[in-house]
């Protein structure tokens, strides 16, 4: 049994799902050593909504996921502040829904309402119209009507990051920035290849390098059925720093609209699945993004680029997560597939994958996210 006294922990990945295991980890009492490449984190690149309760998703297995792990956030906001780590990455803002009709609005209401009785985190739903709008988001332009969901909530993911792992660094933990790999010994044990070179043994080894986990596990004869999606969005530098207080917006097609502190607002993300694992930026896809942000705030278009990030998502061919004990390997534990809600779900993962090296049972059931059904072993 693995148990806190300073036992090595290795977290692969600092990503939302590495970061959130790492500084629970660490707070738990062991030695944790995070190792990140620092390329292509979809964590970064990830607008940031988070609003999972509208979903047309018929899996009741990922609702549940996306559900719990926006209610997390409570949690984690909580125990970050009583280690005097408080953060503005996270704000319950409320959300608007724009749709095309009103028929639209009207169905994404009652799917509202219906699962407000098992969530009532949903808080808050209304159809809004004319001034209604104007008054809890003054700049929206050439909208009628939205649906307004007052549990919806933003989060920065790169500065919840760096606060995550700025907590475990306070509690001991070493971060690493560059590339790992893993070798099995003979005698079936782990070893990590750290960037300075060193072949080093942990008690337990957490994989959240979401799409790159094939990478990772393809020299230890294993197939992992993940794939990159690559993801852009667009921060813009306003000078209206009271937007922070408004609601994201959710349009009814591919980007979301995210005011956020110091007056920047985020447009995106993307979907692209045929680039992958692709990190150039590409105006061919940021610039009618920009575009459509401009047809519902006109102000955008005098606000300068203030950065364009990209990332990869990880998906699996059937769209689900997976999280759990990798087959074949002692106290290694990982989780990928989060695809583009890992900012809603990612947090909760990390934790329970934490929960998982403590020997702890999870408070979610393993068997509706089997790791063993993604990963397998095509050598011994």
């Amino acid at each position: 049994m693995i148990t806190p006294m300073k036992k090595k922990i290795a977290v692969i990945g600092g990503g939302i799902v590495g970061a959130t295991a790492s500084y629970y980890s660490a707070k738990a009492g062991y030695s944790v050593s995070v190792f990140d490449s620092g390329t292509g984190q979809a964590t970064a690149a990830a607008a940031g909504i988070i609003c999972p309760w509208l979903s047309r998703r018929r899996n009741k297995k990922w609702y549940r996921l996306v559900s719990e792990g926006a209610a997390f956030y409570d949690k984690l906001m909580a125990d970050l502040a009583s280690d005097g780590l408080e953060t503005d990455a996270y704000a319950r803002c409320g959300a608007l829904i724009l749709g095309q009709s009103v028929e639209y609005l009207q169905e994404v209401h009652d799917r509202a309402l219906e699962r407000r009785e098992q969530a009532p985190l949903i808080g808050n739903v209304a159809i809004l119209k004319g001034t209604e709008i104007k008054k809890i988001f003054p700049p929206l332009s050439n909208v009628e009507q939205a649906l307004y969901v007052g549990g919806g909530a933003r989060v920065d993911g790169r500065e919840l990051t760096n606060t995550l792992l700025q907590a475990t660094s306070r509690f001991g933990g070493s971060i690493h920035k560059g590339t790992v790999s893993l070798s099995k010994d003979n005698d079936g044990t782990l070893s990590v290849l750290t960037p300075d070179g060193r072949q080093q043994k942990f008690d337990a080894v957490i994989l959240a390098a979401g799409a790159w986990l094939p990478e990772l596990l393809q020299p230890l004869g294993y197939t992992v059925d993940v794939r990159g999606q690559k993801g852009q969005l667009v921060v813009l530098q306003t000078e209206n720093s009271a937007l922070q207080d408004c609601p994201v917006i959710m349009p009814q097609g591919e980007i979301d609209l995210l005011p956020f502190g110091q007056g920047k607002t985020v447009v995106g993300a993307s979907h692209e699945n045929d680039k992958g694992y692709d990190l150039q930026p590409d105006a061919s896809i940021t610039d009618p993004m920009l575009e459509q942000a401009y047809a519902w705030l006109p102000d955008l278009k005098e606000a300068p680029v203030a950065d364009i990030r990209v990332g990869t998502r990880a998906y699996t061919s059937d769209f689900s997560p997976f999280f759990g004990s990798v087959p074949g390997l002692d106290n290694c534990f990982a989780a990928s597939g989060l695809g583009s809600s890992g900012l809603t779900s990612g947090p909760l993962i990390g934790y329970l994958l934490t929960e998982l090296v403590r020997e702890q049972q999870s408070t979610l059931p393993l068997e509706d996210y089997p790791i063993d059904a993604y990963i397998k072993q095509t050598t011994c």
